[in-house]
């Protein structure tokens, strides 16, 4: 599956786009997830939806968002 809305990123471009702070930036402010356009974003910009379908790779970026020391 390319993507999970057509709003949002491709997916293969997830983990590229989580080590970009204006990216992620964008999507806390409109509180719109990364993925899939759901709102309720954690402070990686990805919906508790998306969160759980994360590879260890992604999940590892993203925390480091949640952690509060970004990328």
């Amino acid at each position: 599956m390319d993507r999970l809305n057509s709003e949002g990123v491709p997916r293969q471009d997830l983990k590229w786009v989580l080590t970009q702070r204006r990216m992620v930036m964008t999507a806390r402010r409109i509180n719109s997830c990364l993925l899939c356009r759901r709102r309720g974003v954690n402070e990686g910009g990805v919906c508790d939806v998306c969160y759980a379908g994360l590879t260890d790779e992604e999940l590892s970026i993203v925390e480091k968002w949640v952690r509060g020391t970004g990328p």
